[in-house]
C-alpha cells in the first residue's frame, strides 16, 4: 500500500506525497525554526519515521509526518502535522502534547537505553483567515498571579511553531519548488481561487519533476472548479510539455469517472437483481460485491443474479 492510499482527504494525499520527501520537507521545517536551532541540525540527515500519532477523531482534519535528524550531533525528532479543519482548536497544544507523548513511548517501545529525543513540534495550518490559538502550551492554564513562578516547575512547558497559510502571501510561501507549489495550491483551495495565476506560475512548475505535477494537478482537477473555465487556464499554458501533461492528465480522469460510472451502474444491476429474486441481500454479500472493480466480473455476476436458484449459489461465483 502506497502512503496515501489509505488517506481519504485529497489534502492529506497531496501533503503526505509532496512533504513524505524529506528535501521538501526539510526546505519547510528549516523556515519554521529558530535561526540558531535551525543552523545546527544536519538537515541532509532528515529521515522520515514510519507512524501517525494522531488521535482517530481528527483524521478527517490531520495528517502527521514524523522525521528524525541530527542536532548538535545527537538525535532529534521533528514532527510536522498537517491541519485542514475550517476553525481553529484552542487546545491544539494539549493535542500535541498528547502526540509527543506518543513519539516518546514509540521511542521507548525500542527498548533503546538512549535518553529522550527533543521533538520540535511544527503545524501547517490550511486556513482560511487567521487563527488566535495559543503556540506556548503554559497559555493554556490560569496560573495565580503571585504564584505564576513557583507553580511554573510544575507544569509542562513547550512552544510549537505554527505556519498559517491564511496569514503568508503566495510569494512568500518557502520551500523547494514542489513545496511551495503544494503551498500555493493549498492556499489558493481554501480560498476558492484554484485558477489564480500563481498556481499556473510556469516558471515554477517547470521546476517541479513532471510526476509529482501531475499528482498536483488530480488534486486541482478534482475540487470543486468550473471545468469550462480549468481547461480554458490548462489551454493557456505557454510550455509545450506542462500544457500536454494537463491535458493527459484531464483526459485520464474524465475515463477514470466514465469507467467509475460504469462500474457503479453495474453494481447496482446486480445488487437490484438479487434484491428482485431474493427479498433482501445480506450486508456482508452487499459489501463484496459493491468493493468489486472488474466490469467483466460484474456483468457475470449480473448473469448469475438473475440464473442462481438461491443466494448461495450467487456467493459461490464470488
Amino acid at each position: 500500500m502506497s502512503d496515501s492510499e489509505d488517506l481519504h482527504q485529497p489534502h492529506d494525499k497531496l501533503f503526505i506525497q509532496g512533504f513524505g520527501d524529506p528535501v521538501n520537507a526539510a526546505a519547510l521545517l528549516q523556515t519554521q525554526l529558530p535561526g540558531e536551532l535551525a543552523a545546527e541540525i544536519d538537515w541532509k540527515s532528515l529521515k522520515r519515521e514510519q507512524g501517525s500519532f494522531i488521535d482517530s477523531q481528527f483524521r478527517s482534519s490531520q495528517t502527521d509526518l514524523l522525521f528524525t535528524a541530527q542536532l548538535a550531533g545527537q538525535r532529534c525528532a521533528l514532527y510536522l502535522l498537517f491541519e485542514h479543519q475550517s476553525t481553529p482548536d484552542p487546545w491544539m497544544a494539549l493535542r500535541l502534547l498528547r502526540y509527543m507523548v506518543r513519539i516518546w513511548e514509540a521511542f521507548i517501545a525500542k527498548k533503546t537505553n538512549q535518553p529522550l529525543p527533543v521533538i520540535l513540534p511544527v503545524v501547517l495550518a490550511q486556513n482560511g483567515t487567521r487563527w488566535e490559538v495559543a503556540q506556548q502550551f503554559r497559555d493554556l492554564m490560569d496560573l495565580p498571579t503571585h504564584l505564576e513562578a513557583p507553580l511554573r516547575t510544575f507544569v509542562p512547558d513547550f512552544r510549537f511553531a505554527l505556519m498559517q497559510l491564511a496569514e503568508m502571501e503566495f510569494g512568500a510561501l518557502p520551500g523547494t519548488a514542489s513545496g511551495i507549489l503544494i503551498l500555493r495550491v493549498m492556499k489558493a483551495e481554501r480560498m476558492s481561487d484554484l485558477l489564480n495565476e500563481v498556481v499556473w506560475d510556469e516558471s515554477l512548475i517547470t521546476q517541479v519533476p513532471r510526476e509529482f505535477y501531475e499528482r498536483v494537478l488530480r488534486y486541482i482537477l478534482a475540487a470543486d472548479i468550473d471545468k469550462k473555465d480549468l481547461m480554458e487556464r490548462i489551454e493557456a499554458l505557454k510550455d509545450p510539455a506542462t500544457r500536454h501533461s494537463a491535458m493527459s492528465v484531464a483526459q485520464q480522469l474524465r475515463q477514470e469517472g466514465r469507467q467509475e460510472g460504469a462500474l457503479g451502474s453495474l453494481r447496482d444491476s446486480v445488487l437490484d437483481a438479487l434484491e428482485l429474486r431474493f427479498d433482501s441481500v445480506p450486508e456482508g454479500l452487499r459489501e463484496a460485491v459493491t468493493a468489486l472493480e472488474d466490469v467483466e466480473q460484474l456483468r457475470a455476476l449480473l448473469r448469475r443474479a438473475i440464473q442462481a436458484e438461491t443466494l448461495e449459489q450467487f456467493a459461490s461465483a464470488l
